[in-house]
């Protein structure tokens, strides 16, 4: 245990901050403190010491330097052996057992629009994480506050333990301080490279920062345990907000995300039911009621419990129309009132609206492998299909190239390989994440049939070429009239020979969608 005698409280975050320095004062600690937050406690009879009192050194240069200082430092870093001990007494420093610092708002300030880059560099703190830095690096003397959440629980510790912080404690509070100051430095790195625009697209030094949002009830199973991060100071999903219902699901959330993804593909109306990261429902027409209802009849079966995703709010026919099915979540823009006065009768039904204007650039994907992990830049490339190659005798239709360009914007949100079928902008067949080609394209159909859809005049699209011509061979059988596909297969001729002789239009991208 180390007894709490002196302690420097340095915060721009001021948030309760009164409340624990009468706490502390009570239990005889005694305080140092500097520029606002010092003026801050004396205005409120707060007895604290100045830090230039200290170190008899004024602040300089606009306050930049104050605390940066061996008679500060060397009382937070001196550890209890003879040696230090005697240094500290002949240069005439006291021991600081407590400091709580946090830093300045870099990441708040560079969220307003018009932030300059001279006023992002001003908030960049200097002596707030070497303070941070020290305290954590000796926690086996000193304890280290970095944020008001952490207050109770301080107060708890030194009520507990009669003025005394634990080792347990100080070394759960300087893991958090590290964390702290990584994140800090990330959002600096990443702000000022995006700015300059210098930076390579992987660089050398790869970090990683989040704020976390909450604690998940479990992960993908039961027995795993999830979290929900924001990255890069931005709130997820569009800036969602949770309306009603319970807590969201880290499945839930991957597939909010994934209806995202695919609404926002178009500028119609539309409506998509996702499950296991998967269209299993999809439609873009006049209204929202069309494509909800056309969405639904894709396969209603399947999408009993999935995740409803809409690009237009949702009104009080729509919002009736859903009340009669099981789903776990509705995702859209806006929820107009009687809407959600019918909705929330449904009482774990979990409803989101997002901000339909506020699009993020999400410059990377993440995938974890054994002791690291891959990265790569986000598949958001648009394709005009209307410039991709016509490589059989017929050409598509007009109505064929509508279906097509429809086909060709969800195929690449199915998982691996994966065949989509497509009447009008209907989504009606899908194959995801089979092992071979043909095994995607029979899934389709059969899933396609089992919802009873006439696939005669139909468009399918493959979001990587056909290795061979049976799986051409097996979508005709359907009597679909058109077919999109990157192309690139050695046997692309042969797969070209088999769409003729089927009269089946084909239109090459040169544009893989794999999602493995």
């Amino acid at each position: 245990m180390i007894n709490i005698k002196r302690a420097l409280v340095s915060v721009y975050d001021k948030t309760d901050i009164i409340d624990l320095a009468k706490f502390l004062v009570q239990q005889g600690i005694e305080l140092i403190s500097s520029g606002g937050t010092q003026k801050l406690l004396q205005e409120n009879r707060i007895n604290t010491c100045q830090v230039s009192e200290i170190t008899n050194f004024p602040e300089i240069l606009e306050g930049r330097v104050k605390t940066l200082h061996p008679k500060i430092f060397g009382g937070i870093l001196a550890k209890g052996n003879p040696t230090h001990q005697q240094q500290l007494q002949e240069h005439d420093i006291e021991r600081i057992d407590l400091v709580v610092v946090n830093l300045y708002p870099f990441e708040a300030t560079i969220k307003n629009e018009d932030c300059t880059l001279d006023e992002a560099i001003e908030k960049i703190d200097i002596g707030g994480p070497s303070l941070i830095r020290a305290a954590a690096k000796n926690y086996h003397y000193t304890t280290v506050i970095t944020s008001p959440e952490q207050y109770r629980e301080l107060i708890e510790e030194l009520d507990h333990n009669e003025g005394k912080t634990s080792l347990e404690f100080r070394h759960k509070c300087a893991v958090r301080a590290f964390q702290n100051v990584a994140r800090y430095n990330t959002i600096i790195a990443q702000y000022l490279a995006d700015f300059a625009n210098t930076e390579q697209l992987f660089p050398y030094e790869f970090t990683l920062q989040g704020k976390k949002i909450q604690d998940m009830r479990y992960g993908e199973n039961p027995h795993q345990l999830a979290a929900f991060y924001a990255s890069q100071g931005k709130k997820p999903l569009n800036e969602f907000t949770q309306l009603h219902g319970k807590e969201l699901s880290y499945n839930n959330i991957l597939d909010s995300d994934a209806a995202l993804a695919m609404v926002n593909e178009f500028s119609d109306p539309a409506a998509v039911i996702i499950k296991h990261n998967n269209p299993c429902g999809a439609a873009s027409d006049e209204s929202l009621w069309e494509s909800y209802t056309k969405a639904l009849a894709t396969d209603s079966l399947s999408a009993f419990g999935g995740i409803v995703g809409f690009n237009r709010p949702v009104d009080e026919n729509l919002a009736k129309k859903m009340a009669e099915h099981f789903f776990e979540c509705i995702i859209a823009p806006k929820f107009e009132q009687h809407a959600l006065d019918i909705l929330k009768k449904k009482k774990n039904l979990r409803l989101i609206i997002y901000n339909k204007e506020r699009k993020y650039k999400q410059r990377y994907q993440l995938r974890t492998v054994t002791g690291g992990f891959l990265v790569q830049t986000v598949d958001d490339i648009i394709t005009d299909i209307t410039k991709g190659e016509v490589v059989t005798k017929r050409e598509p239709t007009p109505e064929e190239w509508r279906s097509l360009a429809f086909a060709w914007r969800l195929v690449k949100h199915v998982h691996s390989n994966a065949i989509v079928f497509a009447l009008g902008n209907q989504l009606v067949g899908v194959g995801a994440g089979q092992m071979s080609r043909v095994d995607a394209a029979e899934l389709a159909i059969k899933k396609a049939q089992n919802a009873h859809h006439e696939l005669a005049g139909s468009v399918a699209a493959s979001d990587a070429f056909f290795p061979f011509r049976d799986g051409v061979d097996v979508i005709a059988q359907s009597g679909t009239t058109a077919i999109i596909q990157p192309g690139g297969s050695v046997r692309d001729a042969e797969v070209i020979e088999a769409a003729n002789e089927h009269n089946i239009a084909m239109v090459f991208t040169g544009v893989r969608h794999f999602k493995h």
